[in-house]
């Protein structure tokens, strides 16, 4: 199984755990367990702490029981969240060989990086179909943020860095804001999680 909702990656790794500390041992219903992560937490709506209970689920540092959710007891060490994110986030495995096939192209070309717009193209296929039948307008655009939020995580978790884009000499004497936007290139980490030793260019 694997899991949709992705909050917004923050500034550092140790909000996760403190995230799993907010959710309580004593299993409780979701209301009660959503209230305690915005509060304790600070989150500025339910929403989101619903959106970081499901999350950590995902990571399997909480749990939904007959009665109720509650904490594991597993240490969200790094190791632990990479396995996790990439093998219950859904299309975490595909942003993360997006990265690679895009800066494989972006090295033959003489550029350097892969820019969300870049790696959503490639994963835009992967998204599900009810996806498009749920959000008919809109799909495009959720999925491009979240595929941004999804190269965030994986940053985060040491599989890509996020690299300066390099703008291109302007032939109009303007420089585009995509050109110099950030762009992310695969670790060893991420081409080791990959099987894939190819260099991308960048490390």
């Amino acid at each position: 199984m694997r899991f949709k909702m992705l909050p917004a990656p923050p500034a550092a790794l140790d909000r996760v755990r403190e995230a799993q500390r907010a959710v309580p041992l004593v299993p409780g219903d979701e209301s009660d367990c959503c209230a305690r992560l915005q509060r304790r937490l600070d989150f500025p709506s339910r929403d989101v702490a619903r959106t970081w209970l499901t999350f950590l689920r995902a990571l399997e540092l909480a749990q939904e029981t007959d009665v109720g959710f509650s904490r594991t007891d597993r240490e969200p060490t790094v190791e632990h969240l990479r396995t996790s994110f990439l093998d219950r986030v859904l299309l975490a495995p595909e942003t993360l060989a997006a990265v690679a096939a895009v800066n494989q192209h972006a090295t033959d070309a003489g550029e350097r990086g892969a820019s969300p717009d870049a790696v959503f193209d490639r994963v835009r296929d992967d998204v599900p179909t009810y996806e498009h039948h749920k959000n008919p307008d809109t799909w495009e655009t959720i999925w491009h943020d979240r595929t941004a939020d999804l190269l965030g995580w994986l940053a985060l978790l040491d599989l890509v860095d996020a690299v300066d884009g390099e703008a291109t000499a302007p032939t109009d004497g303007e420089t585009n804001a995509a050109d110099t936007a950030v762009r992310y290139a695969l670790t060893d980490r991420g081409r080791a999680a990959l099987g894939d030793d190819r260099c991308d260019g960048d490390r």
